[in-house]
């Protein structure tokens, strides 16, 4: 196994630290991309993988986009991520996420943490007892900001999908747009609700099929299954689960004018944003569109570092930049013949000093 600087997605990471504590069972990796503008932040994800050779993969691509989310979305952070390998059965104890406080901690507030994959704000509120650098806490007062990251990202998802429908189909609305979600948790889910609020025609898909089959019966929606959902024709294909989807027999496969959705590193690699281009499909930059739940939770942080609140109508008005960002990135890559995640990719590269 080679080292993993060597691995292709090290991107000149500053620190990756490896913690393991065998009292609690807890492995980790806290990879710190960038803190250039800040202390890197971002989510914690709980996963068992079957080769740890992903999760190292793992947290340098995420942190790598944190670093391009944050700066992208104007926030004074940097990029981190932190993944905790879960064994077959998902075991987690407070012993565990005790450690990981002190992990955390340990790294002097160079790294902020928040929910992501398989952490919920209770695992927060106990990571929290041990560090203050973490955010996405529960609200304990109307009308501030705080608590579950997953509605604000989804509210950032919908807003991007709408500018790119306009962009690519000519539509100032979503009545009747054929929306294929990939994905129905609380991204997801909540990405559905919306697009069903404003006459979207949608297709969900999960590998939870009972959690899909829920919501599309609240939503009066279709279903399809999981292996399915990247064949429907649509007008727009919505990755909301794990990321790398993009791939060439995946990209093959979409019968959509338009991909749009909040799942992390959804090119399996750089050349795929290419290939998107190539086959006339707009993109939107994943960091770029899913940047809602960071910025709620960014702004939370910074808030409370200075003794004030962050309130919900201060996060809904960053949230609403979201769409104009996009279509500065696709406007230069019309002018410029590059890919929409060239584009972007650059943009950051140069807010982060790379």
């Amino acid at each position: 196994m080679p080292a993993f600087w060597e691995e292709p997605d090290f991107d000149d990471h500053e620190t990756v630290h490896f913690v393991r504590d065998r009292e609690s069972g807890l492995t980790a990796i806290i990879a710190l991309h960038s803190t250039h503008l800040g202390p890197g932040a971002g989510g914690t994800r709980f996963w068992h993988y079957a080769d740890p050779a992903m999760a190292m993969r793992d947290a340098l691509r995420l942190s790598r986009g944190m670093s391009y989310k944050n700066a992208m979305a104007g926030l004074p952070m940097g990029g981190g991520k932190a993944v905790i390998l879960a064994d077959a059965d998902r075991t987690k104890t407070p012993a565990m996420l005790a450690s990981f406080g002190d992990a955390v901690e340990s790294l002097g507030g160079r790294y902020v943490t928040a929910e992501d994959v398989g952490i919920s704000e209770a695992d927060m509120v106990a990571v929290s007892r041990r560090t203050r650098h973490v955010t996405g806490l529960p609200v304990t007062q109307g009308g501030s900001a705080g608590g579950d990251p997953g509605p604000f990202t989804a509210y950032g998802i919908f807003l991007g999908i709408k500018a790119a429908v306009k962009q690519q189909l000519g539509k100032a609305d979503m009545s009747g747009v054929h929306v294929a979600v990939q994905g129905t948790g609380s991204v997801g889910g909540g990405l559905a609700r919306l697009l069903a609020a404003e006459g979207a025609k949608l297709t969900l898909a999960d590998v939870d099929q009972v959690r899909a089959a829920g919501l599309a019966a609240e939503l009066g929606v279709q279903q399809a299954s999981p292996d399915a959902i990247m064949d429907i024709p649509c007008d727009v294909f919505s990755p909301n689960a794990l990321g790398a989807v993009l791939d060439d027999a995946g990209i093959a496969r979409l019968q959509a004018p338009v991909v749009a959705g909040g799942a992390n590193n959804q090119l399996a690699r750089r050349q795929h944003g290419q290939t998107l281009a190539a086959r006339g499909i707009l993109y939107a930059p994943d960091y770029v569109i899913n940047a809602g739940g960071i910025i709620a939770v960014a702004l939370e942080y910074l808030a409370r570092e200075q003794g004030e609140t962050c309130t919900l109508e201060t996060v809904r008005r960053r949230i609403e930049q979201i769409p104009n960002r996009l279509l500065q990135i696709w406007a230069d890559a019309a002018s410029t013949g590059r890919s929409s995640d060239q584009v972007a990719d650059a943009m950051a590269q140069s807010l982060i000093g790379r």
